[in-house]
């Protein structure tokens, strides 16, 4: 997707909540932080993120931010941070930027990074 649409999602998440958009911002830093070879598009209605075959993305809801993984499922979770029942996807469901570092979601997103370069 283009610039304008990921700037066009970003407005109005900031129009709805500056709290939830201050979160979506972290949480894009973050990511886009992994590694240089790390893309960024609007699909779905949020943000997902490839390098190169997608690896997570970013949703914001009315009362909270998600960082979901597609293959969620296989990722180790010794923190019993991952929520889901599904065969593959996982998220962490995030309130407040406090959330990130209680939540351990950038090592979650260091997996997820890792597992999806695995062949």
């Amino acid at each position: 997707m283009s610039a304008r649409s990921i700037s066009t999602l970003l407005e109005d998440i900031r129009l709805l909540d500056p709290t939830r958009f201050a979160l979506v911002q972290a949480l894009r830093e973050i990511i886009l932080g992994l590694d240089s070879s790390i893309s960024e598009e609007v699909k779905y209605g949020g943000f997902l993120f490839s390098a190169p075959k997608p690896f997570c993305g970013v949703f914001s809801y009315a009362k909270h931010v998600s960082v979901e993984f597609g293959a969620g499922a296989s990722l180790p979770d010794k923190f019993g941070v991952l929520e889901g029942a599904g065969k593959f996807r996982r998220h962490i469901k995030l309130d407040s930027a406090q959330d990130i570092l209680g939540k351990h979601v950038r090592e979650y997103l260091s997996l997820a990074l890792k597992l999806s370069s695995e062949p």
